[in-house]
């Protein structure tokens, strides 16, 4: 039964949260932000599971506080999904203001989560008179020179604020570099021969020379991740001469894999 419904933009989700939670009240707040939707699980008023597309428990009751626009429906019906948030709802509300405050403030400090965050410092003299909390030192070893704060996120299973909480920490002590070395390239197909094989991908020398100007690939770039429509691949690099600027060769079977054409856009950057 639906007895509970409207909209973001005229009442906000942690209002229609607090009036759940004072008349206890059981039951599903379905909630739909554009192209997201996601659940919020009530049991006597308090909140016991979230579930988006993305994630599950507190983060994703987190991450549903924050929309601001979309509608919202209220269900009162038995709620079976085993609980696994356990705080209360004015701490979960409170935790969830003071993300969004901190995310904001990040977000300043990093405004591109494609952006790679680099320690300029080897781990034992990287946190000497640091302060910081377990969480983030678990996120540190992912501050590898490859992964942008999005890989570092799922790699760690730690949320955007967690990680840009590290590296601002990082950069605030000055041991921390933030590089943006990919690149958009155009597609040529690759041509191979009785002398020259297929099975790697090949740059121009002077996209080498630049990478190998940032630290983590100044002993050298071996291989390549490319972004397309369909995900990051990894494959192996040699730089050439011959090849325009801005110019990736791919071979015949590799295009095709991936449904690409000559001319086609995509983006790289070095890989491990």
């Amino acid at each position: 039964m639906s007895n509970l419904r409207g909209t973001l933009e005229s009442i906000s989700l942690t209002d229609v949260v607090q009036l759940l939670h004072v008349n206890r009240k059981t039951g599903m707040l379905q909630v739909s932000s554009g192209k997201v939707s996601g659940v919020l699980y009530f049991s006597q008023g308090d909140v016991i599971q979230a579930e988006t597309l993305s994630a599950r428990g507190e983060l994703a009751a987190f991450e549903i506080l924050e929309w601001t626009t979309g509608l919202f429906e209220f269900l009162t019906t038995q709620v079976q999904t085993p609980g696994a948030i356990r705080r209360t709802v004015p701490d979960l509300l409170m935790d969830s203001a003071r993300l969004q405050d901190s995310r904001k403030r990040l977000n300043t400090i990093f405004p591109s989560l494609t952006a790679i965050p680099w320690p300029t410092l080897p781990a034992p003299q990287l946190l000497e008179g640091l302060k910081l909390f377990a969480e983030e030192r678990r996120i540190l070893p992912y501050f590898d020179g490859y992964r942008d704060f999005q890989d570092v996120m799922a790699a760690s299973g730690q949320h955007d604020v967690a990680v840009l909480q590290a590296a601002a920490i990082l950069k605030d002590a000055g041991r921390l570099e933030v590089l943006e070395p990919d690149v958009q390239v155009s597609v040529v197909l690759l041509k191979s021969g009785l002398f020259k094989k297929g099975g790697h991908l090949e740059l121009p020398k002077v996209m080498e020379e630049r990478w190998s100007l940032l630290s983590p690939y100044r002993s050298g770039i071996r291989n390549l991740r490319v972004m397309w429509a369909k995900g990051p691949a990894v494959e192996r690099v040699e730089f050439v001469s011959g090849l325009q600027d801005k110019q990736v060769a791919i071979p015949r079977e590799l295009m095709q894999a991936w449904g690409l054409t000559e001319g086609t856009h995509v983006k790289v950057r070095p890989a491990p």
